[in-house]
């Protein structure tokens, strides 16, 4: 049964997701998210984490938000050249 994914970003301030796994990393300006098809990359400025729920998957920041990128999931350069 595959997870429906959403993404919600209120006025640029506050971002909401489901269906995250794990967060992977952060900082005050970059948070990187797992969710089942790859990985999220939110970047911006002062950026807090104010909820997490791993059994829910439940997500949400907020700061000045100033991208959101999707990161497939699959092996990247490094790792086709590296077999």
């Amino acid at each position: 049964m595959e997870t429906s994914h959403s993404i919600s970003i209120e006025q640029c301030k506050r971002i909401t997701a489901t269906a995250i796994d794990s967060v992977d990393a952060f900082s005050d300006k970059q948070i990187i998210l797992s969710y089942p098809a790859g990985r999220i990359v939110v970047a911006g400025s002062g950026m807090k984490i104010v909820n997490f729920s791993k059994s829910g998957g439940s997500f949400a920041a907020t700061g000045d938000i100033t991208s959101v990128r999707y990161l497939s999931k699959g092996m990247g350069l490094k790792g086709k050249l590296f077999k």
